[in-house]
């Protein structure tokens, strides 16, 4: 039985069955060290991404969150806990030697708190867009723990319909409703996913993505109705409600793209050895080497701005 099943609702045990699935060793033993780091202030790390999709963790970046109970006791640097509040989360990276390979990882560091108020009530998709998405606790500190990631996680998926749905006329599919949803939300970051990607994603979790819709439909009030022919869905917004939809996601594109550029400042300052990786990764995918000069290296906010944008236009980044 799973953490949800017994006190949440259909949609919350399919996210606790989807986020209790055992992560590749390799994940579990980057979280494991993680888990170390930040100590009894950790609350959970979440796995996402290419990790979790086929592709040997070793050949990539693995993506965590780290959700923690508050920012004092989870930063070395005193000012961090005040900025990361102001702007969250934090991303740090980290290197893990795992039967004798080098796992490289990126993970960002968000309060309990915050994860709520970023499911619940932020306008930028940043977390509701990715937490609606399939995930796996690859640590968990009991529990209860587990059973409030669970529901927070769970919050996340008709927040996401819903701000998708007035987008589509007519009826559609939870294929097309979730393609729709990834690339919207994929669009407010810095360097947005091709649509022959996000389709990739949707199709790669199938049959979890129409899941995840039938068992929303309680929490959407009838915002979202199957349609009466069978063959799929369709949205009850009137013509107001799907103006402002289409203003909201363009606001949110002109948003996501400042506090891009903010949190990319900040994580120059965290984001140790992050130069270093995308050179590696660069010159692995494409021969191409990236000369990182002790300038850059030394002071990475005021010199480095050239290389992240070098990297970012060739999708090196993300």
């Amino acid at each position: 039985m799973t953490v949800a099943a017994e006190g949440g609702d259909a949609l919350e045990t399919l996210v606790a069955g989807r986020l209790e699935r055992p992560p590749p060793a390799a994940v579990a033993a980057v979280a494991d060290a993680l888990a170390e780091r930040l100590g009894d202030n950790l609350l959970a790390v979440i796995a996402y991404g290419s990790c979790l999709r086929d592709v040997d963790p070793a050949d990539g970046l693995i993506d965590l969150y780290a959700i923690v109970d508050g920012y004092r006791g989870a930063f070395g640097r005193r000012w961090l806990a005040p900025v990361t509040a102001a702007l969250p989360p934090s991303v740090f990276y980290l290197e893990q030697r795992h039967e004798g390979r080098t796992l490289r990882a990126k993970y960002a560091v968000l309060s309990r708190r915050q994860l709520a108020r970023g499911i619940g009530r932020w306008f930028h998709p940043y977390v509701w867009g990715r937490f609606a998405q399939p995930a796996v606790l690859a640590y968990r500190r009991d529990r209860a723990a587990a059973g409030a990631i669970t529901a927070l996680l769970a919050r996340a998926v008709p927040r996401l319909i819903d701000e998708t749905a007035p987008m589509l006329p007519g009826t559609f599919d939870a294929e097309r409703l979730w393609a729709r949803g990834l690339a919207l939300s994929y669009a407010t970051e810095l360097r947005p996913e091709r649509p022959d990607r996000v389709r990739g994603l949707v199709d790669h979790d199938r049959d979890h993505y129409r899941a995840l819709t039938e068992a929303a439909l309680p929490r959407l009030d009838g915002r979202l109705r199957r349609d009466p022919s069978g063959s799929g869905y369709h949205c009850t917004a009137g013509p107001w409600r799907r103006l402002r939809a289409r203003t909201a996601w363009r606001a949110r594109r002109l948003q996501g793209a400042a506090l891009s550029i903010l949190r990319l400042a900040k994580a120059s300052a965290t984001f140790d050895g992050g130069l270093d990786y995308a050179a590696w990764k660069l010159e692995r995918h494409t021969g191409e080497g990236v000369e990182l000069s002790p300038r850059v290296r030394r002071h990475p906010l005021i010199f480095g701005w050239g290389v992240l944008w070098r990297l970012l236009r060739r999708g090196v980044l993300r």
